[in-house]
């Protein structure tokens, strides 16, 4: 197995991160196997989505909704609606499999390797690349 660590800075507010073109050169001489994309944190997650069509904002927007921040969580600690942000994985998987054939992520038309990221109170952010060959 092959795994590279990608290390990145999210803001001080909610956001996706697209993935896709770091994800696509970790393979690109690989040939056929399969990817896995994985995060390690408790408060953020891995999603395979159309990115740039709104959807991204429409996302976290309904994150927002689903997770609002100022339920009475029983997860206090951090700034307001943490709580909620440790819910996320089980909403949005920390982790996603994609096939690779001959080098190539075999995403779907619209589809994008995204990192999801509601959380305020941690910037510093990592997902591990992992690529068994096939």
């Amino acid at each position: 197995m092959e795994t590279r660590l990608l290390e990145f800075r999210t803001g001080s507010s909610p956001q996706t991160v697209d993935l896709t073109s770091e994800v696509g050169q970790f393979v690109a001489d690989k040939g056929d196997g399969i990817l896995q994309v994985f995060c390690p944190h408790a408060t953020a997650g891995v999603a395979l989505m159309e990115t740039g069509a709104g959807s991204d904002a429409d996302l976290l927007d309904i994150i927002d909704h689903l997770l609002p921040p100022d339920f009475r969580y029983r997860h206090q600690h951090g700034s307001p609606g943490h709580g909620a942000d440790h819910l996320l994985p089980a909403i949005i998987a920390p982790s996603v499999t994609i096939p690779v054939i001959d080098g190539r992520l075999q995403l779907g038309t619209w589809q994008s390797v995204v990192f999801v990221d509601p959380n305020r109170d941690n910037p510093n952010r990592q997902v591990r690349l992992s690529f068994l060959a096939g």
